[in-house]
């Protein structure tokens, strides 16, 4: 059946501005990391996407490695952006990134010119796309030159295969200096991606700063700490759930502690009239240097709950500071 996205796709979805530029993202954008690669049906993808773009996300987050295996989320989006999307391309802001192993050799990896412009063209090509609205150096490399690695990022742009530079990962010392460089060679840098969430606040340890002063966006990966952050685990681990697998996300990390802490933020989430996942995003939301939450959706029932956190109250100050006073008794670390 041939996709005709809704026309009221724009109605109900909140946008907001991206540091000092001129692009508005959605708060809530759809993250590939997981859930797009071959080990899930192809049907499913293609319905959250489109479920996606109905309820107005707009940004869709990719990078070279994602999958399983590496390679074919890209691979899997592009099949359905051809038969689906083309026609709204000028509709999406999709991005890619690379900085992670993604081919063997030397020059598979990290932040060298010769990887990341060779990755870029190998992107392109799976997508099936003449061009990304943003390409991210997905790691900080402390053995590359910041400024080849940053020249690289500004070819991408001027050779028209990027519309937009970015960076994740990057400490607050080294967003510094790439700002410095970007701007003296003249690229437009729109946005920096960091993990955020109520159980890890790294960023706000000069992440948040250094991008409010360079004018850039912060975007947010794993707002629900993998899965963490939502009933999935309240209970103990499922046979089916990520954690089981144990690839990215450990059984040792539900410790009876970490348990009890979830326990509370799911008490004070059901006193907001809120899903435990819905209250983490809108605490992710709450800073205003946030703009937007990259979520995973493995079908289209747990996106249209994500997505509803838009709806949420604003937090009160009791509560952030109730939210606050649990963590740092379970021992999350807060800046």
């Amino acid at each position: 059946m041939v996709y005709l996205a809704d026309e009221g796709r724009y109605g109900s979805m909140h946008y907001q501005r991206c540091g000092r530029s001129g692009v508005l993202l959605p708060k809530v954008s759809l993250g590939l990391w997981h859930n797009f690669g071959d080990t899930h049906p192809v049907e499913t993808q293609r319905a959250v996407l489109r479920r996606a773009f109905d309820l107005g996300v707009t940004h869709i987050d990719l990078a070279n490695n994602y999958g399983p295996p590496p390679g074919s989320a890209e691979s899997n989006f592009g099949t359905i952006f051809a038969q689906d999307f083309r026609p709204y391309r000028d509709e999406l802001f999709i991005a890619s990134k690379a900085g992670y192993l993604m081919w063997p050799g030397p020059y598979g990896e990290f932040g060298s010119r010769k990887y990341l412009l060779a990755s870029l063209d190998q992107s392109l090509t799976r997508m099936g796309l003449d061009y990304v609205d943003v390409f991210y150096s997905h790691r900080f490399d402390p053995d590359t030159p910041l400024e080849e690695t940053m020249g690289a990022l500004d070819t991408a742009v001027r050779q028209g295969k990027a519309l937009y530079a970015g960076l994740s990962n990057y400490p607050p010392e080294a967003i510094e200096r790439a700002t410095a460089i970007l701007k003296e060679l003249r690229t437009p840098y729109l946005i920096n991606q960091h993990p955020y969430s109520i159980l890890q606040r790294g960023v706000e340890g000069g992440v948040l700063e250094a991008s409010a002063q360079a004018g850039v966006g912060v975007i947010a990966f794993s707002p629900l700490a993998q899965g963490q952050l939502t009933d999935r685990y309240l209970d103990g681990v499922p046979a089916d759930s990520r954690m089981a697998v144990g690839h990215f996300l450990k059984r040792e990390v539900l410790t009876e502690q970490r348990l009890a802490l979830l326990h509370a933020l799911n008490k004070l989430a059901q006193g907001r009239g809120q899903t435990l996942a819905q209250m983490a995003l809108a605490w992710v939301l709450r800073d205003p240097r946030v703009v937007s939450v990259l979520i995973g959706a493995s079908s289209v029932a747990q996106l249209e709950q994500n997505v509803a956190v838009l709806d949420a109250p604003a937090f009160t100050d009791t509560e952030l500071a109730e939210i606050d006073r649990l963590s740092a008794e379970s021992g999350v670390e807060i800046p």
